[in-house]
């Protein structure tokens, strides 16, 4: 979608779709717990993150919540965003009808004294679980434990990105997204987070208050037309087709290259300039 006509049909909107769900009550969170975590601590946090985070990030940051109900109330599903800070993995939690899941880097939920175990407490509390990453057999690890959740019938929330933009504009998608769908046949709920990284920009120790934000719920997309996910093609397209979808919602700038850390050594410059599938 041309620029312009992006900005006409999402970016001028100043009211939420259905401005009764950004403040209506978070619906009550499942008992299916998936495998792994202990069913009482982790039920028991997310339903104080429900009673207490998600009222009050609505209080600061009064976001616009649009198509809440493209994401389905049961079943599996894979939500897919655009990734601009550490809140977007607080801010769908709170604005999805339903329970979602999330991997998050091992670190944050290894810190020590009271900082540690506020952040992996919060963690906790809107769903996360802990994932060593990195690429190679890291990555795959990654893979399995979505795939395993989405088996169980669980949402999961992932960034096709891969990591947080750090100058706005929207990075090529990796393909492990797509190669979930494809094979658990999962449809994907394409989702354009804005303002958060205003709200809370790389870097900084302590979320901005008042900074508005937005969360866009597109139409769930069925990629089975595509192919299987064993065909490196299907998960090109099915990648592309998500984040085409994205970018209607986010109104970002392209990139047109992957988001990566600099190699460091020569080997590893060599790999990362050696055409290869990122997951």
């Amino acid at each position: 979608m041309p620029a312009t006509a992006c900005v006409l049909l999402y970016c001028g909107r100043v009211t939420p779709e259905h401005p009764a769900s950004a403040a209506s009550a978070p619906d009550a969170p499942t008992s299916d717990e998936p495998s792994g975590a202990d069913p009482r601590r982790a039920g028991f946090l997310y339903l104080l993150g429900r009673i207490v985070i998600a009222p009050l990030a609505r209080l600061v940051y009064r976001p616009r919540v649009e198509g809440r109900r493209n994401v389905p109330r049961s079943g599996p599903v894979i939500i897919a965003s655009n990734h601009l800070s550490f809140i977007d993995s607080i801010a769908i939690p709170v604005a999805a009808p339903r329970r979602v899941h999330f991997l998050a880097k091992s670190s944050y939920f290894e810190g020590r004294g009271a900082r540690g175990a506020l952040v992996r407490n919060l963690m906790q509390a809107v769903g996360a679980i802990p994932v060593n990453r990195g690429a190679g057999q890291a990555a795959l690890d990654a893979l399995e434990q979505q795939r395993q959740l989405l088996v169980d019938g669980q949402a999961v929330a992932l960034y096709p990105e891969g990591t947080r933009s750090t100058d706005g504009r929207l990075y090529k998608g990796r393909t492990g997204v797509a190669f979930l769908a494809l094979q658990t046949g999962a449809p994907v709920v394409p989702v354009g987070l804005i303002g958060t990284d205003k709200a809370m920009p790389v870097g900084a120790r302590m979320p901005k208050f008042g900074r508005r934000v937005t969360i866009r719920f597109g139409e769930p997309i069925d990629l089975s037309h595509l192919g299987a996910a064993g065909s490196g093609r299907a998960r090109r397209q099915a990648t592309d087709t998500i984040m085409s979808a994205i970018h209607d919602l986010s109104c970002q700038e392209l990139a047109g290259v992957y988001n990566e850390v600099p190699a460091q050594g020569a080997i590893e410059k060599i790999k990362q300039a050696l055409p290869h599938e990122r997951l």
